[in-house]
């Protein structure tokens, strides 16, 4: 029990401190009163994970993992869940045009530009049960909780669940107007084009223009995520802070030879294309390793024609994909590996020709959100570091619409867009508290 004396003493104290703030103004006095009240936050991380337990029901695989691409059935089932979660949290939801899901919750301040955070739901073929869904849940958790502690925040909230980020993060490319039809009539995972697959999902793939937003129209954007690699798992830190996000170039890359009979053709007569692929993709590794960097280039799809064990392959076709933070040398490794390409060539009788297919720009983020979310980590005794993203996300779009940041949580032993993805309770926890207190943050430092 509180002694007499105690609560005089505690008394005079808050009397005290708020005597002090209300020299400056009455107003001031209860901003002071606020800013303690959202420092002590903490979301409800039972709640959260027990959201991903349900969301991972909707695709289920014998693997362990999920397959929910997106304009799939499942995907669409997906959406109906977290459209009701959002609800639930109080805020006023819409489908966009483009098929983006859009959370509103108004802000104290009608003038001030919106917050945006959120992330996406949509899944790899057999792929994990965290990658986006992890965001997207935690940013409803995050509302959730402002909901049930009465917080009001001064800019409206806009909470954002992006459709098909694994296809090509399509829903945020729509919002900076980056689509162009032939975008739209691109196959996709579901058997559906981006066309039809926006329309099954309720937006309007002939408004889609209607969906562009303007730079600066949104105060900021936040993302969390799994981080998709083990850095973090390894070193045993809590949070990362991302400084940028890659670059990332496409290209079909094909590869014409000769098809001839495999017993008749002489070694030293043959046009292989299969040989001209070979040395290809281990030209590809030799040039991106040639300098220091954390730049990846990936050879990861193959097709040979005419696909027969008794045929010199005439023609191969695969993929080439470069990640760099740079984009002057995304370009300038795509030159150097042409130009090694002709080599090949002229030794193996063949011709390269190259095709890009996808081009998502790199991205810094923002030094204030950065600051704001290793201090935020640091209020919650969680240790973090500075670190880029090997990964393309939606945070990559936006962040050419307003100031952008993401926070990283663990991904045990690094395993991402496979069955055994998993980061652990407790991580998550820290991830939608980190969320939430940077958003609330971000609320009391940006600019209306």
């Amino acid at each position: 029990m509180t002694s007499r004396r105690e609560f005089t003493k505690s008394s005079v104290a808050a009397a005290a401190a708020l005597g002090a703030a209300a020299v400056a103004s009455p107003l001031e006095a209860m901003a002071s009163l606020g800013s303690r009240r959202r420092e002590q936050l903490l979301a409800d991380t039972g709640r959260l994970n027990g959201w991903l337990t349900q969301l991972a029901e909707f695709g289920k695989n014998p693997q362990g993992g999920v397959s929910r691409v997106a304009y799939s059935d499942y995907d669409k089932q997906g959406r109906e869940m977290v459209q009701a979660l959002m609800r639930d949290a109080g805020l006023k939801v819409e489908i966009d045009l483009a098929g983006n899901i859009i959370g509103r919750r108004a802000g104290s301040q009608s003038s001030a530009r919106p917050i945006a955070f959120g992330s996406h739901i949509d899944s790899v073929p057999e792929g994990g049960n965290f990658d986006g869904t992890v965001g997207s849940l935690a940013s409803i958790e995050a509302v959730k909780t402002m909901q049930e502690r009465g917080i009001t925040t001064r800019h409206p909230l806009e909470l954002i669940v992006f459709q098909n980020e694994e296809g090509g993060t399509v829903g945020s490319r729509a919002l900076l107007g980056e689509l162009k039809p032939s975008d739209l009539d691109l196959g996709t995972k579901s058997g559906k084009t981006i066309r039809s697959g926006i329309a099954f999902i309720g937006g309007n793939p002939d408004r889609i223009d209607q969906v562009v937003r303007k730079p600066g129209e949104l105060a900021a954007y936040v993302e969390l995520h799994i981080e998709q690699g083990g850095s973090l798992h390894a070193d045993g830190i809590d949070i990362g802070v991302v400084e940028g996000i890659v670059g990332i170039g496409w290209w079909d890359v094909t590869i014409d030879g000769f098809a001839n009979h495999a017993g008749t053709t002489a070694m030293n007569n043959r046009r292989d294309a299969m040989l001209a692929f070979a040395r290809f993709t281990d030209m590809v590794n030799r040039v991106i390793t040639s300098e220091p960097g954390r730049q990846v280039g990936t050879v990861g799809k193959v097709f040979a024609f005419p696909g027969a064990p008794n045929v010199v392959p005439g023609k191969i076709i695969c993929s080439l994909e470069i990640r760099e933070l740079d984009d002057a040398r995304i370009a300038s490794f795509f030159e150097r590996i042409k130009q090694e390409s002709g080599k090949i060539a002229a030794a193996t009788g063949t011709t390269f020709g190259f095709q890009n297919t996808h081009d998502s720009k790199s991205a810094l983020t923002d030094p204030r959100i950065q600051k704001a979310i290793a201090e935020v980590a640091s209020g919650l005794k969680l240790t973090s570091r500075p670190m880029p993203s090997g990964a393309g996300h939606d945070a990559q779009h936006m962040a050419h619409l307003c100031p952008s940041g993401m926070i990283f949580i663990p991904s045990i032993d690094g395993i991402s867009h496979a069955p055994k993805e998993f980061s652990r309770p407790a991580d998550i926890g820290n991830g939608a508290n980190v969320l939430l207190r940077t958003l609330l943050a971000l609320d009391e430092q940006m600019g209306a």
